[in-house]
């Protein structure tokens, strides 16, 4: 992915990073649906496994998401945290400390039961921390999509310390 204009406030500490992902709720996911822009915001599960990082979401069975994914699956995603504005004592010392992880990927729509089982135990293990199991009959009423990231770039904006 093309670089980070700030160098200054990359992470690139695998621990840092998923700190990031831990702490974040919900994941910002863009697609483009015949030309024009498209963003949902949805709570996500993620495995990291040597560097690589897999999202999981999920949703209804029908709708625009999906409809989008089938046409064209490539995504970019944004999760944030830590968010807090703070002042300064003239107008450009204004601003916003956070955390955040952005990348790209390829969304699929999982229709292996087993699969859809995973994706739905690491989505519920990020966002409660506890482990759940999940009978096959519930995997039917709900999609899950698999995000396949290609590349992702972290950022940490501290709060100034003047």
């Amino acid at each position: 992915m093309n670089g980070i204009t700030r160098r200054e406030r990359e992470v690139t500490d695998i621990g840092e990073i998923i700190k990031i992902l831990d702490k974040a709720k919900v994941v910002r996911i863009g697609m483009v649906d015949d030309g024009e822009c498209y963003i949902v915001p949805m709570n996500y599960g993620y495995t990291m496994d040597d560097g690589k990082l897999t999202l999981w979401v999920h949703g209804s069975l029908k709708g625009r998401k999906l409809d989008v994914i089938r046409k064209n699956p490539k995504v970019f995603f944004e999760l944030d945290c830590d968010i807090t504005p703070f002042e300064g004592d003239v107008a450009c010392r204004y601003g916003v400390s956070y955390s955040s992880v952005m990348g790209r990927g390829t969304a699929v729509i999982t229709e292996d039961v087993e699969e859809k089982k995973h994706g739905l135990s690491v989505l519920m293990k990020t966002q409660t921390g506890k482990d759940f199991t999940f009978e096959d009959k519930m995997t039917t009423i709900v999609s899950v999509i698999r995000i396949d990231v290609s590349d992702y770039t972290a950022k940490r904006r501290p709060l100034p310390t003047e």
